[in-house]
């Protein structure tokens, strides 16, 4: 069976940093639930964090990434580097099947399992089924208008649902800045 779950996208610009996710979860041609949660705080809420991808692989993930952030006293980019060296070495981790985006108003990193931490050039980052589609939006939105973090993010997120049968309106936006 192919899960496919999800739609995250993010934005920032000056110190403040925005992600959406949508709350679709699809199982083969099957829409499982509407409004899963995918975005999260984290570190006394100083740390966003978008994930997708398989939901028990996203989570074990993600609860993995909260323990070094806490072990690196909330400084993102050490957690981030630890935490990807830990994913690409470990037998185990490294089958698991998700993605991350995280940010803080400093930094926004995505984190593959093949021990990928990419910076965007542009303050935007996009993962998951309609990921492309939400990037496309969203790099034309911080191109083109003086609209936030928060108000990119969010468009960006209603056109990907409009055009990946993946993604869905129900969407979840933090902020931090």
């Amino acid at each position: 069976m192919k899960m496919r779950a999800t739609t995250i996208v993010a934005v920032k610009r000056g110190d403040r940093v925005a992600i959406a996710g949508d709350g679709q979860v699809t199982l083969e041609n099957t829409i499982m639930k509407h409004k899963a949660r995918k975005v999260r705080r984290l570190y006394e809420d100083k740390v966003l964090m978008g994930f997708a991808g398989s939901v028990a692989d996203a989570q074990t993930l993600a609860d993995k990434f909260e323990a070094k952030l806490k072990e690196a006293h909330g400084n993102l980019k050490r957690a981030v580097i630890e935490f990807a060296k830990e994913w690409r070495t470990d037998r185990i981790l490294r089958r698991l099947e998700a993605m991350m985006i995280v940010a803080n108003p400093e930094y926004l990193l995505v984190i593959s399992g093949s021990g990928e931490v990419i910076e965007p050039d542009e303050g935007v980052a996009a993962i998951g089924s309609g990921g492309g589609f939400a990037a496309a939006a969203a790099k034309a939105l911080v191109k083109n208008t003086d609209l936030g973090p928060r108000e990119i993010v969010e468009q960006a997120m209603h056109i990907a649902a409009d055009i990946c049968v993946y993604t869905n309106h129900e969407i979840t936006v933090d902020e931090l800045g």
